[in-house]
């Protein structure tokens, strides 16, 4: 099995559902509030480890109730956090999150301690780089950091794994250094200035390929998700499932095909269990609880293929 390194944010989610999402100015009364451990980091991270990968963490988090909560239950968990950055110089990252009665969200992030897990504590602890065999980043820690990361993966021939989430450019030099870029319809839009409903899907797969990137896997929702390298095409559809909460599902898909990848798996088995393990997150609510486990997920795919 391969070890995976996870590098990116953590955050405690404050969770919240309602009818409709409020317009300007309107007051609602909402129904369930629930607290839970969140960050597309962590959530990477706890979703790797759960469809069993050997997985490490390396995040920042404030001395405050929610950074030491925190970290406290990623041991609890079983993932291994020594790497992490805990100071006191500013709060951890919060997110507030809005559930709708169709399961759809809205986000506000307060990043906090995720902007201090800068490049030069990365360069303090590239051990952790050097001894990984898969990287998996996201877009919720500062942008230098991602490219010092990447810089340093490249230059050791590890495979990271990149989710460009959120949205946001990226240089050449990050792209091409990039084993496994996962992007939804919007991220991948944003990268190649087109759009999928003018050029098609397979076409702006296409277009990230000239970059650089060896491997891109676009997700599409209900429709499932395309893998496309120089080699391969593969489309797996979704499961169909009544969606309560859509939160972290992007999340766990790519945490669950970076483990399967890890075990020696092949692509198409490694993309359906990722959809499997999405499918059921779907089904919960908030985010790192609604994360199923490897046994979970096998179960569902014994009765739902």
């Amino acid at each position: 099995m391969e070890n995976i390194l996870v590098i990116g944010s953590s955050n405690t989610d404050l969770i919240t559902t309602m009818d409709h999402f409020p317009a300007a100015g309107e007051t609602l009364t909402g129904g369930v509030f629930q607290q839970a451990m969140g960050g597309k980091g962590a959530n990477q991270a706890l979703a790797a480890h759960r469809s069993g990968g050997d997985v490490t963490f390396m995040t920042s988090l404030g001395k405050d109730a929610y950074g030491l909560n925190a970290l406290q239950y990623y041991r609890d968990q079983g993932l291994e956090v020594s790497l992490s950055l805990l100071t006191d110089h500013v709060s951890s990252g919060i997110a507030m999150i809005w559930v709708d009665k169709k399961g759809e969200n809205c986000i506000v992030v307060i990043p906090g301690a995720n902007q201090l897990l800068s490049p030069e504590y990365v360069l303090a602890h590239q051990q952790a780089i050097d001894i990984a065999d898969i990287i998996v980043l996201q877009m919720e820690i500062p942008y230098e950091t991602i490219k010092t990361v990447c810089r340093i993966a490249s230059r050791k021939g590890k495979k990271l794994i990149l989710n460009v989430a959120p949205a946001a450019p990226l240089e050449e030099e990050i792209l091409q250094s990039v084993h496994m870029l996962v992007v939804n319809q919007t991220e991948a839009e944003l990268l190649t200035g087109e759009r999928i409903d003018r050029i098609g899907e397979e076409a702006i797969v296409d277009l990230l390929l000239a970059t650089g990137v060896r491997n891109v896997v676009l997700t599409l929702g209900k429709k499932g998700s395309l893998y496309k390298n120089n080699q391969e095409l593969l489309r797996i559809p979704a499961f169909q499932v009544e969606a309560v909460d859509t939160t972290a599902a992007g999340d766990t898909f790519c945490g669950a095909l970076a483990a399967r990848l890890s075990r020696g798996e092949d692509m198409k088995t490694s993309l359906e269990f990722a959809a499997a393990a999405a499918a059921l997150c779907v089904t919960r609510m908030g985010a790192q609880p609604s994360i199923p486990t490897e046994a979970e997920v096998v179960e569902f795919l014994s009765v739902s293929k």
